[in-house]
């Protein structure tokens, strides 16, 4: 695959796609461009859960992460049982209502808390507290989550911005592909200020 097909490549997915992810090849041949569109659906590498069909919102921005809203006994054990590793919850204890770290650990996955109450606390020191998560963790398949998503895409935009280097459009695409939505202008505004 040369490097423009793989730009081509749509990884991220909303409830829309349906755990699915489309990528499109064209492949020049005889100077006839062939074009192949392949559906990548992640049923299989959850363990055949459809994940898009008990979580609402849900984004799958790759085959390892999941974001998705509040969690509940029976979405723990969904994750669980499509073999993910690591629980991120971005929700503070007010605003659970169950005792998730005890049902996500029973489910024998890793649990990490790292509550940010809304935009106010999107702050550098909570997005490197979220960055060191990513990192001891990376390549395990996760799931992370706040409420609906949102406060999930506004860290990862600022986490891509401020400490990854990446250009306003891109981090804040990166944002929008793990669920940013109303703190969109907020973090484009943090983004403006140099870090």
């Amino acid at each position: 695959m040369t490097a423009q097909n793989m730009n081509s490549q749509n990884s991220a997915t909303s409830t829309d796609q349906a755990d699915r992810s489309m990528t499109i090849d064209t492949v020049a041949a005889n100077d006839n461009a062939v074009t192949n569109i392949s559906i990548n659906d992640h049923s299989d590498s959850d363990n055949g859960v459809d994940l898009s069909a008990v979580f609402e919102p849900y984004f799958r921005p790759d085959a390892n992460t999941i974001v998705c809203g509040a969690l509940n006994e029976e979405k723990v054990a969904a994750l669980a049982k499509a073999g993910v590793e690591l629980v991120i919850n971005l929700q503070s204890e007010d605003e659970l209502s169950f005792n998730e770290s005890a049902a996500v650990e029973r489910a024998g996955m890793s649990y990490e808390h790292l509550p940010i109450n809304g935009a106010e606390e999107l702050k550098q020191l909570k997005i490197l507290a979220f960055d060191n998560i990513l990192r001891q963790y990376h390549g395990k398949k996760m799931a992370i989550h706040c409420g609906s998503g949102n406060r999930v895409g506004a860290a990862i935009a600022l986490r891509a911005g401020w400490l990854r280097g990446r250009k306003m459009d891109t981090a804040m695409e990166r944002g929008r592909s793990h669920g940013l939505t109303k703190l969109e202008q907020e973090v484009h505004n943090r983004l403006l200020v140099p870090r």
